[in-house]
Formats: C-alpha cells, structure tokens, sequence
C-alpha cells in the first residue's frame, strides 16, 4: 500500500523537476542567442554577416574581423581607460559603500530612515534626467574630458546600489556574533575585521562584479562627457558606424574582445560570485 502510493508522488516530482528543467534551458538559450550570434558574426566573412538569408552555423571562419577591428581605431586606449575606469569606481564605492551600509546597518541614528529613502529615490531617477547638470557641474569644476570626472560621475549611480546590496547582506549577520567577539575581547572594529567582513565577503564580490559590469557598459555619460581623444570602450564601437552603414563584423568583433575582460573577471571571482549571490551571511 505504502508503495502503491508513493509511486505517483515519485512520478509527479520527475515531472515538476524536467518541467523547471526545461523551463530553464528555454530561459539559458534565449539569454545566450544574442552571445552566440555575436561570436557567429564576429567570425564570419563581413560580406556573410550582411547576407539577407543568414546561417544559423558559420560555413566559414576568419579573423579578418578583428584585424580590422583593430585597424579603425585605436582599441587599447580606450579599454585600458575603460579598466581604469570601472576599477577605480569599483575600489571607491565598495569601501564607501561598506562604510556606509555598515551605519545603516548597525547604528540608530536620527534621520536614519530618511537616508534610506535617499538611496532608494536616487536610483528611481532616470540618468539620462542628469546628464546636463552633470555635464555643467563637472565643466564649472573644471573635469569635463577627464576620466576623474567620469569616475566621479559613475559613483552617483554605483554607490547607491552599492550601499542598499550590502546593506541587505550586513543585515543577515546576527549582531550577536559581533557582541560575542567583543566579550572575548574584541574592540568593534576587531570584531568586524575578524567576524562580520569574512562573512560579508561573498556580498562585496558580487556587489563589485555588477558594479564593474555596470561601469564598463556605460554609454550615455562616456559619450557626453568625454571627448573622441579620450573615449571609453563602449564609445569606441561607434567607430564602426560611417557614412558608408554600418560595419557589423568587424563590430561584432569589437564586442567579442570588450567582453573578455568581464569574461575573465567572472572566471576569477565566480566560487565567490555565486556564494555572494545565495547566501543568507550565516556560516557554520
């Protein structure tokens, strides 16, 4: 009896598990279709990524692509200000953002929900809305053109996301492992350095990574405030559009060598990445 009734419980939990399955390929395949169609394109012959009957498989590879790619402009240039950049705005707004999300956190203070607010109202606010205040108040502080001013720029955008994300991580680590800490002898700043910051370490590795991920993508703000001698990676692909139409090709393989970078960010910080991603800050 007991088996004749676990038997349909088993079967209906095979099924449920292939349909998520295939719920989850179907989403996996539709994200990655525009990755693949870049590589497909990026390795093709110019005059095939233009064919009005396109193949879903390459019948040919070449790579003449990327040498004009790297032939219409200058490429190194603008990535390694992109990497500047987005580092940069990476280093400053995880230690701020630590800082400040660590306050919010853990100290009642006046006016305490009134910042929280804050942080939430300024990423509602639309970027293109701040473009040309931005643009004024950087030419009036003298930093239009100069990749100071574009860090400085990003970090209004960044920063805040940064604080609310490890807010919600700083949050989910019990005050009592910090007071245990500090009954053993700890000062507060021990026992964050020693309890709370390794737990909160997959949090600051996720945060980065979307941070930096937002920083090299960036368009609008390179476009505006930078001028063409000082353009950024993003800005760079626009090289390909002439008055002849568009390369697409050789675009394409300027879009394949700018995602290196982050590919290989993702490879170096991915066990903690998806740590970041799945923990509640409780460990052991």
């Amino acid at each position: 009896m007991t088996t004749t009734t676990a038997a349909p419980a088993v079967t209906r939990r095979r099924k449920s598990k292939l349909g998520w399955n295939l719920i989850g390929l179907f989403v996996v395949a539709t994200i990655g279709f525009p990755v693949y169609w870049m590589l497909n394109t990026a390795f093709k012959p110019a005059k095939d990524a233009i064919d009005p009957d396109p193949h879903f498989f390459p019948t040919t590879f070449t790579l003449e692509n990327f040498k004009r790619a790297l032939e219409i402009a200058d490429f190194w240039g603008p990535v390694g200000r992109s990497l500047i950049v987005s580092s940069a705005v990476v280093l400053i707004g995880i230690v701020v953002g630590m800082l400040a999300a660590l306050a919010i956190s853990r100290f009642a203070f006046r006016g305490r929900k009134i910042v929280i607010v804050g942080i939430l109202a300024v990423q509602m606010v639309p970027l293109v809305a701040m473009i040309i205040p931005v643009f004024l108040m950087l030419n009036d502080l003298g930093q239009y053109d100069r990749l100071t001013g574009l860090i400085i720029t990003y970090l209004t955008f960044i920063l805040p996301f940064t604080v609310w994300t490890l807010r919600g991580f700083i949050v989910n680590i019990p005050k009592e492992l910090e007071e245990a800490a500090q009954v053993d002898g700890c000062t507060r700043t021990g026992a964050f350095i020693r309890v709370v910051f390794p737990l909160l370490a997959p949090g600051m590795v996720a945060t980065s990574v979307y941070g930096f991920i937002q920083a090299w993508n960036e368009y609008l703000y390179a476009l505006m405030l930078m001028s063409q001698q000082n353009q950024t990676a993003t800005v760079w692909l626009s090289n390909f559009i002439t008055k002849n139409g568009t390369e697409y090709a050789p675009m394409m393989a300027g879009s394949t060598m700018m995602a290196v970078p982050i590919v290989i960010l993702f490879l170096l910080v991915q066990r903690k990445m998806a740590a970041g991603l799945t923990a509640g800050a409780v460990k052991g």
